[in-house]
């Protein structure tokens, strides 16, 4: 006998974390329906948007039992995608307990993921290689590093507090314009374009737009042009920021 109270806690609980870590809604829906189906619920329909998560199953008896789950709060974080993923692989495969898989669920979500230090680098070297790649000199590519430092620095306590994604973009990206321009008016740098746009590359919404064209292709229209929407916004965020920083401070005149 299916408790399909505790199926539907369980299930929308792992599609809410992987629609948080910023999983395609494809991927979503399979993994629950696959979950779904592996304690025996053949009959279920999984909707899921980058906002909203319904997980819907019907017992032998014709009764319909729902649960809906509101998004606030979206990110990217593939190495919870990845965790969730292999998690939801194994419960498919031996079935555990749901208090179990709820726990390994809790476990997850408290767990830190990549330490600071890691991102930390990873935001200054990805703004300086793409400087480089970009033509910039090895001067720009130092400036740039810095640049990316700083956005990480103002990223990170506001994404802990959970403040609003375009407002985080919109000063991240402000913050990056005016380490860039102090780099270049102290002589450092040469290239100001070059190094504004390696730095913003740490904040470029690509796993998004990766996301959007791959849900579009599957024919998940909603979920496609939502997550395009957003990809806009933080664009819109990013031109924002900088923008400012230049209207500001008149570029590196």
């Amino acid at each position: 006998m299916i408790d399909y109270d505790a199926l539907l806690n369980t299930a929308s609980t792992m599609g809410l974390r992987m629609l948080e870590s910023g999983a395609e809604a494809y991927r979503v829906e399979d993994s629950l329906q696959r979950l779904c189906r592996a304690y025996g619920a053949d009959s279920c329909e999984i909707f899921a948007i980058p906002s909203l998560l319904i997980v819907s199953l019907c017992d032998p008896e014709g009764h319909s039992h729902t649960r809906v789950r509101r998004l606030y709060r979206r990110g990217t974080d593939l190495w919870q995608v990845d965790q969730l993923n292999g998690l939801c692989r194994a419960v498919c495969q031996g079935t555990p307990p749901f208090p179990e898989v709820d726990g390994s669920l809790a476990r997850l979500a408290e767990a830190k993921g990549y330490p600071p230090a890691l991102q930390l680098a990873g935001f200054a070297f990805i703004a300086a290689f793409f400087t480089l790649l970009f033509g910039g000199t090895a001067a720009d590519a130092l400036c740039s590093l810095a640049a990316g430092a700083v956005i990480f620095f103002a990223k990170y306590p506001m994404d802990r507090h959970r403040a609003n994604s375009f407002f985080v973009n919109g000063a991240c990206s402000f913050l990056a314009a005016l380490t860039a321009i102090a780099g270049v008016r102290l002589g450092v740098g040469q290239n100001l374009d070059k190094i504004i746009i390696g730095a913003f590359m740490g904040l470029v919404p690509g796993v998004a737009i990766t996301n959007f064209m791959r849900d579009v292709l599957e024919g998940d229209l909603f979920a496609g042009i939502t997550k395009l929407t957003e990809s806009l916004l933080t664009a819109t965020a990013l031109a924002l920021g900088a923008g400012i920083a230049l209207s500001l401070l008149g570029g590196a005149a």
